[in-house]
């Protein structure tokens, strides 16, 4: 599959019906998943994929359509009968399950992927929970953050490290009454992350075991 047929198929996809301010519930773009997911899979990363905080399913699904074992992981009800509408909708096998990545403990994973929170709520503790859990769950991971984030990220997963970083457009559709424009593009960025003891290509033969 091509990077542009994966963004086409994932643009069908429903996004929040209700979206939560308090969770930053933003819909992942279609062209930030691909570009995510294909740097996964040129790294032969897309085995046993887990899609933490996966909303609507845009990461899980996508991972499903390129091949891997795909489990989503939401603690929002709502946004998780909407992933599983859309994961049907594009025929899909992804595992939805109701969870909070603060107690959640998943074995035989290979690599998160995530657009998490960005802590923009005083309220929230934004991706620290998440990049916590990934760590605890998978040796690889594939995680969007604030631009200007990587000082912050090396620090937090250390001894963990980022072996990889890019800057990427992110158009953010207006989903709440304060947003002024329909549509505004921003700049995210997105991290490749391996633990310590890998080697600078991320292999882990014996990731999640």
């Amino acid at each position: 599959m091509k990077k542009k047929q994966l963004e086409m198929m994932l643009e069908r996809l429903e996004g929040f019906s209700k979206p939560s301010f308090a969770r930053e519930q933003y819909s992942t773009p279609a062209s930030v998943a691909a570009e995510l997911l294909f740097l996964a899979a040129m790294h032969n990363d897309l085995g046993r994929v887990c899609d933490l905080g996966s909303g609507t399913g845009v990461l899980a699904i996508g991972a499903a359509l390129m091949g891997a074992q795909a489990v989503g992981v939401e603690i929002d009800r709502d946004a998780l009968a909407t992933a599983r509408k859309n994961a049907d909708k594009l025929g899909a096998d992804v595992d939805f399950i109701r969870a909070d990545v603060k107690s959640l403990e998943l074995r035989g994973i290979d690599t998160v992927v995530m657009n998490p929170p960005f802590g923009a709520q005083k309220t929230s503790e934004g991706d620290r929970a998440f990049l916590s859990c990934a760590q605890r769950i998978a040796k690889r991971i594939y995680s969007l953050h604030n631009r200007g984030s990587s000082h912050f990220i090396k620090k937090y997963i250390y001894p963990n490290l980022v072996q990889e970083a890019y800057c990427i457009p992110f158009p953010l559709k207006r989903c709440f009454e304060f947003h002024s424009h329909d549509l505004k593009m921003i700049e995210v960025e997105l991290y490749r992350i391996t633990c310590g003891d890998c080697s600078d290509c991320g292999d882990c033969s014996d990731s999640g075991d």
